[in-house]
């Protein structure tokens, strides 16, 4: 018995294949976290571990991509809604790989940082 042309054609295929499958199995994982990340989800990250994590036992899989829908309407008792907006921005650009935003509070300590040359000093005050 000899291994023929058609025999490494059927080897090249079932490769092709099995890596196609594997390459298919590997985004079907991968996709709550990128529904999480793309809806700004305050739990994207979670969301995206739980998919991976939960794929082969199904059932963690499927919680993971409702959850990546579920409307979020939760606000952080510790902090502000527009800071809690600001700081799922910044762990959202994070997450996808963007650059963070420029946050206002940064703006607002480089314009306290300017000194006195930004407005009168507290040495002009005249008394008349």
């Amino acid at each position: 018995m000899t291994i023929g042309f058609w025999d490494y054609i059927t080897f090249a295929t079932l490769a092709i294949v099995g890596a196609g499958g594997l390459i298919f199995v590997i985004w079907m994982m991968g996709l709550p976290g990128r529904i999480a990340i793309a809806r700004k989800h305050p739990d994207a990250e979670a969301v995206k571990i739980m998919g991976y994590a939960g794929f082969f036992v199904m059932v963690p899989w499927i919680q993971a991509f409702i959850w990546a829908f579920k409307p979020t309407d939760i606000v952080d008792v510790r902090r502000f809604p527009k800071e809690e907006a600001r700081a799922i921005d910044e762990e959202i650009e994070r997450l996808s790989g963007k650059p963070a935003p420029k946050s206002a509070s940064s703006v607002d300590a480089s314009a306290d940082s300017a000194g006195p040359s930004a407005g009168p000093s507290s040495n002009d005050s005249r008394h008349d």
